[in-house]
């Protein structure tokens, strides 16, 4: 049985023990190393690719915001498990790659968790979590015109992140800022059409 992540180095503790163990790491092996019930991790997982170096790579925004597409929309239906096509699910990086990014979070990773605490649970229970599936939807959708829009994948990420650390620590105040970062991604959206 899956032991409950309850904080991000948690969630780095279980990346890095697959990507010690297989190369390449596949989104599906990634899935089973955080559980069944992995749509808050997958969402940060997929937040914290966006956000990191990996986002620059040419396809990379558009295969986490399909993955986060489905992954939200699942949310939104109230589903209990997640379900991915096995295509998405064999999608792969290197081991290496995958520790460097996973190394390379570990630090402020503690000082992230040293901040996050269950607080304004109304953000993140029922119609709170709803809301952020709702917007995690929105993103997904966007990220692929973001992949000509240099940085706006890796706020995208940012406000990913925020999301699945606020469901995963039920921290309320979290999901608020994910909100208010996702508010300056669609603001410099619009800005940049006009």
């Amino acid at each position: 049985m899956q032991e409950d992540i309850r904080n991000l180095g948690q969630l780095l503790v279980q990346l890095e023990r697959l990507g010690s163990e297989h190369d390449p790491v596949t989104l599906g092996q990634v899935l089973e190393a955080l559980g069944e019930r992995s749509f808050a991790p997958l969402l940060l997982v997929a937040g914290l690719i966006l956000f990191s170096p990996l986002s620059g790579i040419p396809g990379v925004p558009t295969l986490m915001g399909l993955t986060i597409l489905l992954t939200s929309v699942q949310m939104l239906l109230l589903r209990r498990y997640l379900w991915l096509p096995q295509w998405l699910l064999r999608k792969s990086i290197s081991a290496s790659r995958f520790l460097r990014v996973v190394r390379w979070l570990q630090r402020p990773a503690t000082t992230i968790d040293h901040w996050l605490q269950p607080r304004l649970s109304v953000l993140v229970h029922r119609g709170g979590s709803y809301l952020i599936a709702l917007v995690s939807t929105a993103i997904g959708i966007a990220l692929p015109a973001m992949e000509i829009l240099p940085f706006s994948a890796t706020i995208a990420g940012l406000a990913l992140t925020l999301f699945g650390l606020a469901l995963i620590a039920q921290d309320g105040l979290t999901a608020l800022i994910a909100l208010s970062v996702t508010g300056l991604i669609a603001a410099l959206a619009l800005w940049l059409w006009m």
